[in-house]
């Protein structure tokens, strides 16, 4: 009787999966999942499967799990809806104070002299004229009992109020039809939202916490407060907004974290 050869597996790697390759990527992988409709799916082995590539192989991995990073980005946006509404709490489940996040510890945090401070505007805006942080916290304010989500996995309920993004882009005569909204900030963070978010009813331009101006270590004079996104594409000490067509990379979408982080 003859035998047959056996097939060679799907998949061999040519050399071993090296721990620091896993490592590198764990985070990218772990942020892909949490955040993607492949969820429970994603793997280094079903990638390798479905790429071809070799997990050894670093350059490899880091384009192949961008690619699908942005392919999640798409997804998002393509559900995205412009006029649904996050849910809203009562003043009683606030926390006082907000929970500090950012890329390095309170300590580190560098206060704004608010009475020197100037919001400066670019790209497609008519009137590029600076705001003081006079001027913005006289405008109209809308108030947020919203839940910040970090994609840590932690949350809270905060009560955030300040100018709605949308009027204040109008009265300067931004370009709606433009894609971004790009935000410098002070602590030289960079970070961009899509114009569907920008316009969201629930997104405002936040100057206060509980009803007092936000503190030092919580984006004075002012930062972005959206329902529709994770907590870090929340900008805080804004110093510059931006309308622009042209997509560029931000502090965290540099590192490897979807772009669209919303919903």
């Amino acid at each position: 009787m003859a035998i047959r050869p056996r097939k060679p597996p799907l998949f061999r790697p040519k050399k071993p999966i090296g721990r620091s390759v896993l490592k590198e990527h764990r985070k990218l992988i772990e942020a892909i999942d949490r955040r993607g409709v492949l969820r429970g799916t994603l793997s280094l082995g079903a990638l390798a499967l479905l790429t071809g590539c070799d997990v050894s192989e670093e350059p490899a991995v880091q384009s192949t799990l961008r690619a699908v990073s942005a392919w999640n980005d798409g997804v998002q946006s393509a559900l995205f809806r412009k006029v649904h509404l996050a849910p809203t709490f009562s003043p009683s489940q606030v926390v006082k104070p907000p929970r500090f996040n950012a890329y390095y510890d309170i300590e580190n945090v560098r206060p704004v002299d608010g009475g020197s401070w100037q919001l400066e505007l670019a790209g497609r805006i008519a009137d590029k004229r600076p705001w003081t942080a006079r001027q913005i916290y006289r405008l109209p304010e809308q108030e947020l009992i919203i839940r910040h989500i970090c994609v840590e996995g932690w949350d809270y309920i905060g009560q955030w109020s300040g100018p709605n993004l949308r009027a204040f882009l109008e009265r300067v005569g931004a370009d709606l039809s433009a894609k971004y909204v790009y935000f410098i900030c002070n602590d030289d963070y960079t970070e961009s939202i899509d114009m569907a978010c920008a316009l969201h009813p629930q997104t405002i331009l936040a100057t206060k916490y509980a009803g007092a101006p936000i503190a030092d270590p919580f984006g004075y004079p002012l930062r972005l407060r959206t329902s529709t996104k994770l907590g870090y594409k929340n900008a805080k000490w804004i110093r510059t907004i931006e309308v622009t067509n042209d997509f560029r990379e931000t502090f965290w979408s540099k590192q490897g974290f979807n772009w669209f982080a919303g919903i």
